[in-house]
C-alpha cells in the first residue's frame, strides 16, 4: 500500500469524507511517529493558487465571460441591472466551480466578481454622480462586507478574506472620512504620505487600527488551524496578507520619516520586532511588507553623496544574502527562537516547532 501523504488528507477533506477536525488527529497521530518537519519538510507554510491547467482554462472562460457582460454594461447603459445580473450569475456558478468541482482559481476569480458586481450595483444606486457622500460610501462598503461574509459562510473559499479585508478598507476608511469631512479631497496629509501617524490624519490611524483588526483576526483563524491542513490557516494566511502592509507600511513609515539617527534606529528596531513576529507566528508576509524599508535604511546607512552607486549596490547584496539566508533556513531559526521563548498565551496553538526542519 502506497503511503498516505498530506495532500491525500487534503482531498479526503475537500471530498467531504473526513472532517478538518478529523484530518488533524490524523496527523498529529501521524506526526507524533515521524516528527512534524519530517513531515512538512516541503512546505511549512500552504498556498494554492491552482491545482493544474485545466483551472487555468476555466477561469480564462469565465474572464471572457464576465468581460462580455461587463461590455453589455457599457452599451446597454443599464449599469444597475448588467451589475446585479453579474453578481448573481457569479453566485450561481459558485455553487458548480465552488461547492461542485472545488477548482480554486475559478472560485477566486467567481468570489472577485461577486465582490466587484455588489459594490458597483450598490453604488450605481446609492452614488449621487455630482456630490460625493461618505455615508453612501460607509453604506456601500458595509454592505460588500456583510456580502462577501456570506460568500465564505456559504462556499467557506479562504480567498473570501481577502476580499472581506478590501471591504474592511473601505469601511474604515468611509468611517475616518466621516470623522475628517472632505478628507478625500482636502487633506494634503492623506495625499503626500497616507500611511505617516506624524502628519496628524485620521486615515493613517485608521489604517492602524483596520491592520491590528485583521491580524487578530487572522491569528484567530491560524489558532483554529495550527497543523495548516484546513480552510482556516489558509484564510489566515489571506487576511495576514492583506494586515501586513496595512500595519508595517504605518509603523516604519512613519518612523522613518522622523528621519536622523534616532528615526533611522527606531525603524530598524520596529523591523526586527516585525521580522521576530513574522517568525513566532510563521507568516512571511510581514517581513515581505518590510523589504522596501530594509532597503532604505541600508542605503542611508551605505549612503555615500559622492558615490550613491556603492551604497545601493551594498544594499542589494546585505538585502539578497539576508532574506536568502532567512527564506531557506526559516524553520531552524523559527525552531531555535520558539525554544528560547519562554510560554506565553497560545504558543501550543501556533504551528509545531519541536523538530527542526530538514531543508532540502
Amino acid at each position: 500500500m502506497a503511503e498516505m501523504d498530506l495532500n491525500d488528507l487534503r482531498a479526503a477533506v475537500a471530498a467531504d469524507i473526513i472532517t478538518e477536525k478529523q484530518a488533524t488527529a490524523m496527523r498529529v497521530m501521524i506526526e507524533k511517529r515521524i516528527g512534524y518537519r519530517d513531515f512538512m519538510k516541503r512546505e511549512d507554510e500552504p498556498f494554492e493558487f491552482f491545482s493544474g491547467f485545466a483551472e487555468i482554462f476555466v477561469t480564462v472562460g469565465l474572464s471572457i465571460l464576465f468581460t462580455g457582460i461587463l461590455g453589455l454594461l457599457m452599451v446597454s447603459r443599464q449599469f444597475g441591472f448588467v451589475a446585479f445580473s453579474g453578481a448573481g450569475l457569479a453566485f450561481a456558478l459558485a455553487f458548480y466551480f465552488t461547492l461542485n468541482r472545488r477548482m480554486n482559481l475559478p472560485s477566486m476569480w467567481l468570489a472577485t466578481v461577486f465582490a466587484v458586481s455588489i459594490g458597483l450595483f450598490f453604488g450605481y444606486l446609492l452614488f449621487d454622480p455630482i456630490r460625493f457622500d461618505e455615508t453612501d460610501f460607509l453604506i456601500v462598503s458595509l454592505i460588500g462586507f456583510g456580502a462577501m461574509l456570506v460568500w465564505y459562510r456559504v462556499f467557506h473559499l479562504p480567498f473570501t478574506m481577502f476580499l472581506v479585508g478590501i471591504y474592511g478598507i473601505a469601511v474604515t476608511f468611509s468611517l475616518a472620512a466621516l470623522i475628517e469631512p472632505s478628507a478625500f479631497a482636502y487633506s494634503r496629509a492623506w495625499y503626500e504620505n497616507p500611511f505617516d501617524l506624524n502628519g496628524s490624519s485620521v486615515f493613517s490611524y485608521a489604517t492602524l487600527a483596520f491592520g491590528l483588526v485583521a491580524f487578530v483576526v487572522g491569528m484567530w483563524f491560524d489558532t483554529q488551524d495550527p497543523y495548516r491542513i484546513g480552510r482556516k490557516s489558509a484564510a489566515g494566511f489571506w487576511l495576514h496578507l492583506i494586515a501586513a502592509p496595512a500595519l508595517v507600511n504605518t509603523i516604519a513609515l512613519s518612523l522613518y520619516n522622523m528621519g536622523g539617527t534616532t528615526g533611522y534606529l527606531l525603524t530598524a528596531l520596529a523591523l526586527t520586532l516585525i521580522s521576530l513576529m513574522a517568525l513566532i507566528v510563521d507568516r512571511r508576509s510581514f517581513l515581505t511588507a518590510g523589504i522596501l524599508y530594509m532597503a532604505a535604511l541600508l542605503v542611508a546607512a551605505f549612503g555615500d553623496t559622492s558615490n550613491k552607486g556603492w551604497s545601493y549596490v551594498l544594499t542589494l547584496l546585505v538585502l539578497g544574502v539576508f532574506i536568502t539566508v532567512l527564506g531557506t533556513w526559516w524553520g531552524a531559526i523559527r525552531a531555535g527562537i520558539m525554544r528560547a521563548l519562554p510560554g506565553f498565551p497560545l504558543k501550543h496553538r501556533l504551528p509545531p516547532y519541536d523538530t527542526i526542519m530538514d531543508t532540502e
